[in-house]
C-alpha cells in the first residue's frame, strides 16, 4: 500500500455489492484506511450514491481528493437496467411489492424502440418518493416508509443514450447513458407508462462514471484484504 497517499488524496473505485448502502461502503473503507494509517479521522466521500438494490461502480475520494467529488459527480454515467414490464411498485423497484398490473400483449420490440426518443436529451423527471431527496429537511424515503404523503417536484435531467440489450416477454434490459441526477427507477416507471403498460426496476448496475469503468474497480473484499496484508507486513 506504499503507493497510496490517502491523506494527500486518492480517487478509488469500487464495485458495490447488492444490499450495501453507499454509506456502508464509505464507512467500511474509511475504517480500514484509518486503521492502516493509525489515525482516528480521515476525509472519505463518494461521488454519487447507489441504491441498496443496485450494484456497480462507486467512486470514493480520500483526503484532499475530496475536493474533486463535485467535478466527478457532474460527469456522465452508464447503467445496465433490468425492467419487468406489466407491473408497478411504489418504490419503482423490488424494495416494495407489486401494487398494480397492466397488459403487455401489445408491447413488442418495435413499440419499445418507438418510445425511446421521447426520453433522450433534456427532459423533466420526477424522483421516486423512495429516494434521498429532502422535503422540508427530511428524506423522502423516511416519509414514504412511514406512509406519509410525499410530493416531489420534477427536475431537468439529460439522457444521452438508451439502447435495448435484451427483450423477452416481460423482461427488458436497457443500457442508459445519462447526466447527473437521473433516477433510473423513475425512467423505468415512465418507460412503462409510455408503453401504455407498467414497469419497474428489477436490477440495476452502474458500469461507468466519467472515465472510470467498473471493470477496473476493486471489490470491497479484495481492497480490505490488501490493507490487512499491508498491516501484517508493517508489524
Amino acid at each position: 500500500m506504499d503507493s497510496f497517499d490517502f491523506k494527500g488524496g486518492e480517487v478509488l473505485t469500487f464495485d458495490k455489492p447488492l444490499e450495501w448502502t453507499s454509506f456502508n461502503v464509505v464507512g467500511k473503507i474509511r475504517y480500514k484506511v484509518c486503521r492502516l494509517l493509525g489515525v482516528k479521522k480521515l476525509k472519505v466521500g463518494h461521488a454519487g450514491t447507489l441504491d441498496p438494490m443496485a450494484t456497480g461502480l462507486m467512486v470514493l475520494c480520500t483526503g484532499k481528493a475530496t475536493k474533486k467529488i463535485e467535478q466527478i459527480q457532474g460527469t456522465e454515467k452508464e447503467y445496465i437496467a433490468d425492467l419487468k414490464l406489466g407491473a408497478t411498485t411504489p418504490s419503482f423497484d423490488v424494495e416494495t411489492e407489486e401494487d398494480a398490473h397492466f397488459p403487455t400483449d401489445h408491447v413488442d420490440l418495435e413499440k419499445i424502440k418507438s418510445v425511446i426518443p421521447q426520453f433522450l436529451g433534456e427532459i423533466d423527471q420526477t424522483p421516486p418518493i423512495f429516494s434521498a431527496v429532502k422535503v422540508n429537511g427530511r428524506r423522502a424515503y423516511d416519509m414514504a416508509r412511514k406512509g406519509e404523503e410525499v410530493e416531489l417536484r420534477s427536475k431537468k435531467i439529460f439522457i444521452k443514450e438508451i439502447e435495448v440489450l435484451d427483450f423477452k416477454e416481460q423482461h427488458l434490459v436497457l443500457r442508459v447513458v445519462c447526466g447527473k441526477g437521473t433516477y433510473i427507477r423513475s425512467l423505468a416507471r415512465d418507460f412503462g407508462k409510455a408503453l401504455e403498460s407498467g414497469a419497474y426496476l428489477t436490477a440495476l448496475r452502474r458500469t461507468r462514471v466519467g472515465d472510470f469503468d467498473v471493470k477496473d474497480a476493486y471489490t470491497i473484499e479484495a481492497f480490505c484484504e490488501m490493507i490487512d496484508r499491508a498491516m501484517e507486513s508493517n508489524k
